[in-house]
């Protein structure tokens, strides 16, 4: 196979060099991912209130639950299609590409569908409180009829990642966030929409970043992305390999966000305007945590292509590289966000309450962030090697039943206190982070003797 110039082949040349390459417009990528949300919480706690900012705060949980499973279930694209690419065959890389794309497209249009039929229940799940209700409900319609664009572009992007490309990705964020960033201050700043605006704002971005990355694809690979034949045809066994890796993942992701959609119902305990500073703390975590999510992606990429090329060698140096540079890259943004906590707050919403309790919770939560590197990068090397259930298994471990036990036993008292809902954050990450931890150290030797060993 030939590799062009802006595909990263793993399996040759420097290890540090190609880590830090094909990170970077992942970060920066991942950075204005989160900027969708984030520019809606920005543009509304503004211009509509700590209301709207409340329901925001709340529809963003719940929309993030789903897109969270299609997040996870990307991997077992981004694994199948990189090892397709490590082998060398052309025509199975482009059969593997077709199949992956339609097949994310029948799940984004389904998913879509139940989205909008069950909006009101999920909002009842989370306990949304009635003085937000409304905005909470017309928000999240509108956002999950729009999920097929987000379901269909995020596994888009892990294709392109699976093949070493990692800009195309970035410059289509950089376009489509550009394009949300004016229509969320026209729509909701200029024609006073309110939350309608921004959820208007966010889904047609989201649906001009899916077209740029189909059109991507079909120009990378020299072929068209969907064909319902193909699939029903001779998709099986690609489908099977995608879900083995992918459905444990997606339904981890899918899981610790319904755990959130649990939390929200402890936030909803308190005043409007503390749901809306742990609004604003949430966003700013994701923040701070992309860049060791993103380094987790590249460990995913580096360890499958390197045991489709039989290169197990460098897979073990490439795990310490990846950590390092997760490591001081967190740690870095981390101090930053806590010196410059009140700042970053103030920007979502001046309001005094509001910006007091987010800045207690960003200040909790950033004395723990580089736990979430440790974590990030383990997962990543452990689903290049196929080894998914496990790992899923003791994540919801920590991240839903230590917290969720936490917050149980901390907040079912007469007087409750909000510091429990931001301790229980670091208290989920350490516990998975140990528990991988160990997994890690109990199959290290067997991950070394065997070349892509399944759970």
């Amino acid at each position: 196979m030939t590799h062009t110039q802006r595909n990263i082949d793993f399996t040759r040349g420097n290890i540090v060099g190609s880590i830090v390459a094909f990170s970077m417009p992942i970060v920066l990528g991942e950075l204005l991912q989160n900027l969708y949300n984030s520019v809606d919480a920005i543009v509304v706690g503004n211009f509509a209130g700590k209301n709207a900012l409340a329901a925001v705060t709340v529809g963003g949980v719940i929309s993030n639950m789903v897109v969270m499973f299609f997040n996870g279930m990307s991997v077992g694209a981004n694994v199948t299609i990189s090892k397709a690419y490590g082998h060398g065959d052309a025509e199975e890389l482009r059969a593997k590409v077709r199949i992956a794309f339609t097949f994310s497209l029948l799940l984004g249009v389904g998913f879509s569908l139940l989205g909008i039929l069950f909006t009101p229940q999920l909002l009842e799940l989370a306990g949304t409180q009635a003085e937000y209700y409304t905005d909470a409900l017309t928000y999240l319609r509108i956002y999950l009829a729009g999920l097929m664009f987000t379901v269909i572009y995020n596994n888009a992007a892990g294709i392109l990642r699976a093949v070493g490309d990692s800009r195309t990705p970035f410059r289509i964020l950089v376009l489509a966030c550009g394009v949300n960033i004016v229509m969320d201050v026209a729509l909701t700043g200029v024609l006073r929409l309110g939350v309608t605006g921004v959820a208007l704002a966010t889904v047609f971005s989201q649906a001009l970043s899916t077209a740029l990355a189909y059109r991507a694809i079909g120009r990378s690979q020299g072929t068209h992305c969907i064909d319902l034949g193909e699939l029903f045809r001779e998709g099986g066994a690609t489908v099977r390999e995608i879900l083995g890796v992918g459905m444990a993942a997606g339904l981890q992701s899918a899981l610790i966000g319904l755990s959130n959609i649990f939390v929200t119902r402890y936030m909803n305990l308190f005043s409007t305007a503390s749901v809306a500073g742990i609004g604003i703390a949430q966003r700013i975590d994701r923040f701070v945590i992309l860049p060791a999510k993103s380094f987790g992606i590249t460990m995913t990429t580096f360890v499958s292509q390197n045991l489709g090329a039989e290169r197990d060698e460098r897979v073990r140096s490439g795990v310490k590289q990846c950590l390092l540079a997760a490591l001081v890259v967190t740690l870095s943004l981390s101090a930053l966000v806590y010196v410059f906590a009140r700042s970053c707050v103030a920007l979502f919403n001046p309001e005094p309450e509001v910006v007091g309790v987010g800045v207690d919770m960003v200040r909790v939560l950033a004395l723990m962030f580089w736990v979430m590197a440790v974590r990030e990068v383990l997962l990543g090397y452990l689903r290049g090697y196929g080894r998914s259930f496990l790992p899923m298994v003791l994540s919801l471990i920590g991240m839903i039943g230590v917290r969720q036990v936490y917050l149980a036993v901390t907040l079912h008292t007469a007087q409750p206190e909000i510091v429990h809902i931001y301790r229980c954050y670091p208290i989920a990450w350490a516990a998975t982070t140990l528990l991988l931890l160990v997994y890690f150290l109990l199959v290290r030797k067997k991950l070394s003797r065997r070349r892509a060993d399944l759970d």
